[in-house]
């Protein structure tokens, strides 16, 4: 039996993306930016980010599967669908819901710096410092949170609960 208790709740979360693209303002003054989403599950955040951010602002999406259990990662990641445009000489902001072991954010930060962009960032809603195995930060955090196995806000287990309006850690009745 599967139970979801609230760690982050929808205003939370609202007020962090607020604060998140009013930086992102700031910090790209005039400019225009790129938010690269890595998909499905950094979708809603990059939607609610993008309107928070008062600049010229265009999406793009990169898709990549890491293989492993569905709570482990293994380490290998693979690209299953790259950018649709060039990045050469734009400000990139590469989107991503959680950043966890740091593999799969290096491996796609290594993706889009050959394409050549004057600049990359990363902003993450969620940061579980504490599972880092490459040494990789945003510039951009949301929300650092424990070792905990979240859903929500388009965090998914198994392609559910990614509706769900806050975040969520999913417990099971094993105690898993």
């Amino acid at each position: 039996m599967e139970k979801l208790r609230v760690l982050i709740t929808r205003d939370q979360i609202a007020a962090k993306v607020a604060e998140l693209g009013a930086q992102i303002t700031r910090d790209f003054p005039g400019e225009p930016v790129v938010l690269i989403g890595v998909l499905k599950g950094a979708t809603i955040f990059l939607a609610d980010l993008a309107r928070e951010i008062k600049l010229d602002c265009s999406f793009d999406f990169i898709a990549v599967s890491s293989y492993g259990s569905s709570q482990q990662h293994s380490g290998e990641v693979k690209l299953v669908k790259d950018v649709d445009h060039s990045m050469e000489g734009k400000n990139v902001i590469l989107v991503e819901d959680i950043l966890d072991t740091g593999l799969t954010l290096t491996y796609i930060r290594k993706l889009l710096e050959a394409h050549q962009p004057k600049s990359v960032k990363i902003a993450a809603l969620l940061d579980k410092i504490s599972r880092r195995v490459q040494p990789i930060r945003a510039d951009y955090v949301g929300f650092e949170i424990p070792d905990e196995f979240v859903v929500g806000y388009g965090l998914d287990f198994g392609e559910r609960y990614r509706n769900l309006p806050d975040v969520c850690v999913l417990e099971t009745s094993d105690g898993a």
